[in-house]
This record gives C-alpha cells, sequence and structure tokens, in this order.
C-alpha cells in the first residue's frame, strides 16, 4: 500500500504505542499541549494498521508489548516509511536491548521512567532533523555542513560566529577521543545538545547515550539510577535494577548539573573514573563499566574546590578536555539565525502565518541580555509566534521585559562606582499601544536578580552587594519573585 506524504507546513503526527494506558494518555497529552498530532495505539497490531493507512513524522513505542515488541514495530514501520524516525522506550532496559533497538534504526532510546523535559528535547531533535532533511537545511534554518559527507557538530548546532565556530572544531577534534569532557556554561547555552554531538560523532555512535541530571535527585536516589541496586538492597527494592551506567555500557553517559553532587556520590564517581569499576546498591560483585564520561556544570568548579565543596582529585578527572560554551551575549551575530530558526519550527508547529521577524522585534531580541541564554529566546518566541497573527512576528508580540534594554555586563551600570549617579539608558523600545510599566519595571527587577544569583552561584549576601542592597531587601525581593 502506498503511503501518503508528510503535507510541509502541518503539525508533526506522531505515532504513540504503549500497552499501558496511563503512559499513552500522559505522552499523547504532552505531546498535544506542545503541537503535535498525536494518534495512540495499546498494541503493536493497531501501530501496524495506523501506519499503513497514513504517514507519521515520528514513532514513539513501548519495547515490551503482549503482541510483538517496539523493535518488531520500528522494524516494519521503516519498511513502509523508510525515513520515519523511532524512539523507544522500555522499563526494562538493557545494554543489549539498546544496541538492538538503534541497529533496527531508532534515533533514541529512553529508559522509563524518564524526565519530561529530556522526553521533549528528544522528540524535538528528531522532528528538526527529519524537517531538515526533506526542506534540504536552508540557510535561514541551519548552518550547513561542509561538504565532505562526513558528519559535523554544526549538523544539530546553530551557530557561525567565530564562538561557536571555535567550540564545533573542537567536538569534533575530540569526539574520536574516549577521554572524559566537562562542558561548562550558564544555564540555557546548550551543554545537553554539545554533549550529543560529541556522542554522535564518535565511535560510540551506535552505543547508548544515557543523561541524568543529578541536581535532580537526592543522594540516595542517584546513586540507586546511577549505579543500580541489589533486590533487598533497601525497602521497597522488589527486583534488581540496573544503574545507568550499565544502561550505557560501551556508550556515553551524560552527568548535567555535576556541581550538585554530595560528597559521597562525588567519591563513588571518582572511583568509576579512576578505576572504571563500580558496585550496585547492596551489592558485592564488582562490575566493568567501558563508557565515556561528559559531565557539564554551570558552577564555578575551581571555586568549588577552593572552597571545598568539590573534590579537587575529582576536578582533574574530570576536566580532562574542557569545552566552554559561550553565554547568548557573547555570540550575538547568532542571534538572528536562531531567532529565525526558532520562529520557522514554532510556526510550523502551531499552523501560524508568523514565520518571519519583523527588523523592530529583531532589534529588540539582538539589544536584550539574555540571561537565561538560548532557552530564554526559545520560550520568548514560542509565545511570541503564538500571540503573532500577521506574517511576521512584531515587536508587540515580545513580552514587555524585552522593550527597554537592560544594561549588559561591561556596560556603565555594571561598571558603576558606589554612590554614583544612576547611569544612562539607551532609549526604550516604547511600542504605539503602550504597555503596562509596573509589570515592566518588575520583570527587569527579576532578572537582575536573578543575574546576581548566577553570578554568585546563589549566594544572595554576595548578590546583594553586587546590587548595592541590604541582604535583607535583597531576601525579600528573592522571594517575592520565587527566585
Amino acid at each position: 500500500m502506498s503511503v501518503p506524504q508528510v503535507l510541509t507546513g502541518a503539525p508533526s503526527r506522531i505515532l504513540v504505542v504503549d500497552d499501558e494506558r496511563s503512559m499513552r494518555e500522559f505522552l499523547a497529552i504532552m505531546l498535544t499541549r506542545d503541537g503535535h498530532e498525536v494518534v495512540a495505539a495499546e498494541n503493536g497490531s493497531q501501530a501496524l494498521a495506523s501506519l499503513r493507512q497514513r504517514a507519521f513524522d515520528l514513532l514513539i513505542s513501548d519495547i515490551r508489548m503482549p503482541d510483538c515488541s517496539g523493535i518488531d514495530v520500528l522494524r516494519e514501520a521503516k519498511a513502509l516509511q523508510p525515513e520515519l524516525p523511532g524512539i523507544l522506550m522500555t522499563a526494562f532496559s538493557s545494554t543489549q536491548t539498546a544496541i538492538e533497538a538503534l541497529r533496527t534504526g531508532a534515533v533514541d532510546y529512553i529508559s522509563k521512567p524518564f524526565d519530561i523535559d529530556e522526553m521533549k528535547c528528544v522528540v524535538a531533535q528528531a522532528l528538526e532533523r527529519r524537517q531538515l532533511r526533506e526542506r534540504g537545511a536552508t540557510a535561514d534554518e541551519a548552518p550547513a555542513s561542509a561538504d565532505d559527507g562526513r558528519p559535523h557538530a554544526s549538523d544539530s548546532m546553530i551557530g557561525r560566529g567565530p564562538a561557536m565556530q571555535r567550540v564545533f572544531a573542537l567536538i569534533e577534534a575530540i569526539a574520536g577521543t574516549s577521554s572524559t569532557v566537562l562542558i561548562t556554561g550558564e544555564s540555557g547555552t546548550g551543554k545537553e545538545m554539545a554533549a550529543r554531538a560529541i556522542h554522535r560523532l564518535s565511535p560510540r555512535t551506535e552505543r547508548p547515550f544515557v543523561a541524568l541530571n543529578c541536581g535532580a535527585l537526592t543522594e540516595t536516589l542517584l546513586e540507586s539510577e546511577l549505579f543500580g541496586h541489589e533486590r533487598g538492597a533497601f525497602t521497597g527494592a522488589l527486583h534488581t535494577k540496573r544503574g545507568l551506567i550499565e544502561q550505557a555500557e560501551k556508550g556515553t553517559i551524560f552527568l548535567d548539573e555535576l556541581g550538585e553532587m554530595s560528597p559521597l556520590m562525588q567519591v563513588k564517581l571518582l572511583r568509576v573514573l579512576q578505576e572504571r569499576r563500580y558496585r550496585r546498591v547492596g551489592g558485592n560483585e564488582e562490575l566493568a563499566a567501558d563508557i565515556r564520561i561528559i559531565a557539564a556544570t554551570n558552577r564555578d568548579l575551581v571555586r568549588m574546590v577552593a572552597d571545598g565543596t568539590f573534590r579537587e582529585d575529582l576536578y582533574y578527572r574530570v576536566n580532562v578536555i574542557p569545552v566552554a560554551l559561550p553565554a547568548l551575549r557573547e555570540r550575538r551575530d547568532d542571534i538572528p539565525l536562531l531567532a529565525r530558526h526558532f520562529v520557522q519550527r514554532f510556526a510550523r508547529e502551531m499552523r501560524r502565518p508568523g514565520a518571519d521577524l519583523s527588523a523592530e522585534a529583531l532589534d529588540a531580541l539582538m539589544r536584550h541580555a539574555w540571561p537565561g541564554n538560548i532557552r530564554e529566546l526559545e520560550n520568548v518566541l514560542e509565545r511570541a509566534v503564538a500571540l503573532e497573527t500577521t506574517a511576521a512576528v512584531k515587536l508587540a508580540s515580545l513580552p514587555d521585559h524585552l522593550l527597554v534594554v537592560a544594561p549588559t555586563a561591561g556596560s556603565a551600570a555594571s561598571t558603576l562606582p558606589c554612590g554614583s549617579t544612576s547611569p544612562s539608558l539607551p532609549a526604550p523600545l516604547f511600542p504605539d499601544e503602550g504597555f503596562d510599566l509596573e509589570r515592566h519595571v518588575q520583570d527587569i527587577e527579576r532578572e537582575y536578580l536573578a543575574e546576581a544569583l548566577r553570578r554568585t552561584d546563589g549566594v544572595k549576601m554576595r548578590a546583594a552587594d553586587l546590587l548595592g542592597m541590604s541582604f535583607r531587601s535583597f531576601r525579600y525581593y528573592a522571594k517575592k519573585y520565587n527566585l
């Protein structure tokens, strides 16, 4: 049976296959809210029937199902729709299963329970890669790779300025090694994207890429998640569980927010790095770990070592190859490229007419300090596209706090001595229809407080000093803005 073609500009159509009703419904709600069209199937037979009737942009399937496995579903789906990317999920993960999934053609492999942001990221990347292939990756959507037939870091990361070109060159140079990498940069600069690019360009690309946020779990849960546990190791441990290190065997494990790891976990990670061996929680058997470790942090580990909150020996073990990602304010030449990329993506997903940027809107984006970096830019443009009704995103569709330029690091405001008069700010961008001044001032205030906390690694006393405020006042405003 011939398969209908996917219509360019239509919302992405995703087929979700899982025999657990709650998981099907959860994924359907999550993906629908993100602007996708979702078809849910409770088993492999229903999924294959849907695949024979219509085209899909992405398949997300559980592996273990009563009638046939998700790997079989993906294999049949590839026969019907060869370009269809697939993401496979399982609560019973193993290295062998991951390898088989990737060999069948899965673009990614996720263990249940998964992190929602991770799932959204994997889905977005899979759809974006497919859309770029279909449209030939035009210059406004993604930077072109060198036409030599080889994969490049710029295939999955956006940037044409010199700062990102240096990052791309470093990623391509180190990808072929198995050395440990430490990616640093502010929140929202794309550290996980860089880690995935390193893995994709490495000899381990056919093996699993497993990501873990060290700051999202307690010490006990982090240990169990990373190393696994034996049955009966603690209350509720009814079955032996393979940890993420075991799941990433011969692949790559990405440890995000490394600076949040407790002293005890730092010791245990150090042993893995030194000896490539570990034990499950409650276990006596030593297991070998053939993995590449990529760590990331937005904290100053050198300062943490000096303060005694991060082990010096672990720092030197993990900082074998440092990769520093620039903040968005340090690569302003890339803002138009990134902005148009996001606007076009959201316009397609939402079926909105605003697939371009007005000159005034782009000028406002170029002037903003972007303390939240690429993630903040993405969120701003998602909102703007949702509100816009014309062919191009206008200034009025941007949030109020972008209408007045905040001084950036190194400007008159940031170098003003104590007791000086107020700095002269650039002329505000005043929309014709006016705006809510009180709300706008609060947005600016919140942004400065958040940036001060970011620069001082969350130390409120030092952040208050940066802003010339008393600690009591700073604490009041931090609580007011839920920082």
